[in-house]
């Protein structure tokens, strides 16, 4: 079979299971969210019935507006493979994180940013997680960087941006995820002088990796570190690194508090 033949049989197969996932949507909850619950961990909520939830206050508090259709949250951005149930998020309906976007020039000016391995095989992200409550992004963004690396910043260093959803592998229709990219930049540092940094908590690995653009960057990770990008973060690193997504490429949701 020639490259074009195999081509062109690999782009029937994705339309073809595109359209299944869209015709067939399934009930899903991933094990280890189950296990969550039984092990009365923080992050899965108990709750299997999420008709039994009070969405008029989560919806009040939520960073994008969503919607409910008999008792059930419905994603404001994206229509997943999972119709019902959590996929692999324990929550229900909105989650907000925050992402610690720490960047850096060398004394030639070549940036690099601060990224982890995912415990989870997802890939490389920035730092971060959920934003508790009473907590700032910003707060949040400097407590999970801290964890996630041993750097320690004060949350004044970051600027935090505006929440966006995030196309997160994770997320099904009825559970997804809201971010606010929290941004500190600590100038220019000889390569021999970079804050010492190491994966803890959930990461596996924490590395600076050169970022003049988004290109480089994943040419790095894939070349060096032989990862990618965490797919939740794909756009959101491409806008942040090279100033508009490209061409052909899905744009990230950007929305304001209600």
């Amino acid at each position: 079979m020639s490259t074009a033949d195999t081509a062109a049989v690999h782009a029937a197969l994705t339309r073809h299971y595109d359209r299944m996932r869209r015709t067939n949507p399934r009930t899903y909850t991933h094990p280890s969210v189950l296990q969550g619950i039984r092990d009365g961990a923080a992050w899965a909520d108990p709750e299997m019935d999420p008709t039994r939830i009070d969405w008029e206050a989560r919806q009040a508090a939520a960073a994008i507006p969503f919607k409910v259709v008999d008792g059930r949250p419905v994603n404001p951005c994206e229509k997943t493979s999972v119709s019902r149930g959590r996929n692999e998020l324990g929550h229900w309906g909105e989650a907000l994180a925050a992402d610690a976007l720490v960047s850096l020039h060398d004394t030639s000016g070549r940036r690099w940013i601060l990224m982890v391995e995912r415990g989870d095989g997802h890939g490389w992200a920035l730092p971060g997680g959920f934003v508790d409550p009473g907590e700032t992004p910003a707060a949040a963004a400097a407590r999970e960087l801290a964890e996630e690396t041993g750097l320690v910043l004060s949350a004044s260093y970051f600027t935090a941006t505006a929440p966006r959803y995030v196309p997160d592998p994770r997320a099904s229709d009825e559970a997804w995820m809201v971010t606010v990219l929290s941004i500190a930049d600590l100038a220019r540092v000889d390569i021999l002088d970079f804050p010492r940094v190491a994966g803890v908590d959930d990461a596996r690995r924490a590395e600076w990796v050169p970022a003049p653009s988004y290109r480089v960057l994943t040419g790095v990770l894939a070349e060096v570190h032989d990862g990618q990008v965490f797919p939740a973060h794909t756009a959101m690193l491409r806008t942040a690194l090279d100033g508009a997504p490209a061409r052909g490429t899905a744009t990230t949701h950007l929305h304001g508090r209600k």
